[in-house]
């Protein structure tokens, strides 16, 4: 089975299908400015940590691999996978740079990459959404609960 945007059913950015939250998202290649990139429905996962990608993504961005990880997939099991990057990316006016396990046939959108973005879940509607407390710009904590 492929991914849920397969075919002409395109999803418009953080629509929902199937009671999923899915984000579309711009993935670039920052080391490679020659190379278009790739417009993805990402997952929007508040469970899991990191961007995923399919291998085919990787490929087409010319992803450099930089390390192994090993990842618990939602059936538990667990796997060594290939970590890629750097990956540009962007939601509508919010952009973020980080790094992606390779694996799966579609998109995962962690709590890193989001966070970094200021992107929230709207519990209501299941949309991603730009943070609407800080529409202009991502806000972002920088120290924790006791201070500096």
């Amino acid at each position: 089975m492929g991914a849920p945007w397969s075919g002409a059913a395109f999803l418009s950015p953080g629509v929902i299908a199937m009671g999923l939250a899915y984000a579309r998202v711009g993935l670039v290649n920052p080391r490679k400015p020659e190379l278009a990139g790739i417009e993805v429905n990402a997952l929007a996962v508040s469970g899991g940590v990191h961007l995923c990608i399919p291998q085919h993504v990787a490929l087409q961005l010319q992803l450099e691999e930089h390390d192994k990880r090993e990842v618990t997939i939602a059936d538990g099991s667990r796997r060594l996978v290939p970590y890629v990057g750097p990956v540009k990316v962007s939601f509508g006016n919010r952009t973020c740079f980080t790094g992606a396990m390779v694996f799966g046939d579609e998109a995962l959108l962690g709590a890193i990459p989001m966070e970094d973005m200021d992107l929230v879940i709207m519990p209501k509607t299941r949309e991603i959404a730009v943070n609407p407390a800080n529409p202009n710009f991502a806000v972002s904590i920088a120290k924790g609960g006791g201070g500096l």
